[in-house]
């Protein structure tokens, strides 16, 4: 099942003996443990049928004992088990997964990492529960699920704003999720979310970001590139230098990439460089006709290099500030 389907299913009252929610991306987990208990049981009924137990805390034996006994004046009774991956005896488990009591519905939330299928519990859970994995979002993923997101939330987002929120917010959903609330708590449904938007209400920056930044350097524009450093050498907790390098690398890594792929048409280059649309490969050519294979290549090093300094690697040069190191790196991009 889709994460989308489990919601649904939810919705409907259509509830699994057991949910074994597991994986890297804890967003997904918590929103259906959230579903779940939201409509398993009315409000009135969960002092007495509603358990929740946390992995560090449990054990086996104890928590048998409260999946088997019976709801009081209920039709069921939920059972969360939530930071799973901290209890000794979660395999202990398997002899009641593999026979639950249909008046229980047990929420078992495994965050952080994968459950190895392959073990016993494992199994047992493949063949009597619904397993599902949180799986952690591409950087390049981001931004369509920003639209996703919207959408469910009637909005839409241009995508120079998705791509705003997605190069300051990265792939943190839970965080990406607030800030999106706080847009459909503020703009009337049906609005057509943009830059200024994301600005007025989440607080990023439209003119001072990363996304800027890199326009800025595709068009070797350095008023405009030494006016972002500065915004952000005011402003080092939301900018830090090691993010902002890992997104010039990305972004010189597809400028690499193109210059080797100036005979495929653009529907392929759009796939290859995994771009959203034309509008984002128009920025790419621009970078490539005013930085040589060479020179992207050396921009390449240097950001290599830099990522080191940043991070105290160079024993000559830990006493640098972040500031000034900004400065340097973006000086010799332009010059290179």
């Amino acid at each position: 099942m889709t994460f989308d389907d489990i919601l649904n299913n939810i919705g409907k009252q259509q509830f699994a003996p057991v949910y074994f929610l597991h994986g890297e991306e804890p967003y997904f987990i918590d929103r259906i443990e959230q579903a779940v208990e939201a409509q398993a049981l009315p409000e009135a009924e969960r002092a007495f049928n509603q358990t929740i137990v946390y992995g560090k805390d449990a054990d086996a034996k104890s928590l048998l004992d409260v999946l088997r006994r019976y709801p009081m004046m209920s039709a069921r009774q939920l059972v969360l088990l939530r930071e799973a991956q901290d209890m000794k005896g979660l395999a202990d488990l398997e002899s009641y997964v593999s026979q639950p009591m249909p008046t229980t519905v047990l929420v078992v939330s495994y965050k952080y990492k994968k459950y190895d299928m392959r073990s016993k519990l494992g199994k047992a859970l493949k063949d009597h529960a619904l397993v599902f994995e949180g799986k952690k979002l591409y950087d390049n993923q981001v931004a369509d699920w920003v639209g996703a997101y919207c959408k469910a939330r009637r909005l839409s987002i241009d995508a120079p704003a998705a791509q705003l929120i997605g190069e300051y917010l990265g792939a943190d959903l839970a965080k990406i999720s607030n800030e999106l609330d706080k847009l459909a708590l503020n703009l009337p449904a049906g609005t057509s979310v943009n830059a200024q938007h994301v600005q007025d209400y989440i607080g990023i920056s439209k003119e001072y970001n990363v996304y800027e930044l890199q326009k800025a350097l595709a068009m070797r524009d350095t008023e405009k590139v030494f006016r972002i450093a500065r915004f952000f050498g005011a402003n080092p907790r939301k900018n830090p230098l090691v993010v902002t390098i890992g997104s010039l690398f990305a972004y010189f890594s597809k400028v690499y990439m193109l210059h080797f792929l100036k005979n495929v048409s653009d529907a392929e280059v759009l796939k290859t460089l995994d771009l959203r649309s034309d509008w984002f490969l128009k920025e790419y050519k621009q970078a490539a006709n005013r930085y040589s294979l060479s020179q992207t290549t050396a921009i390449i090093g240097l950001l290599h290099a830099f990522d080191l300094r940043s991070k105290g690697v160079d024993t000559d040069l830990t006493n640098t500030s972040e500031d000034a190191l900004m400065t340097e790196l973006f000086y010799k991009i332009l010059h290179t």
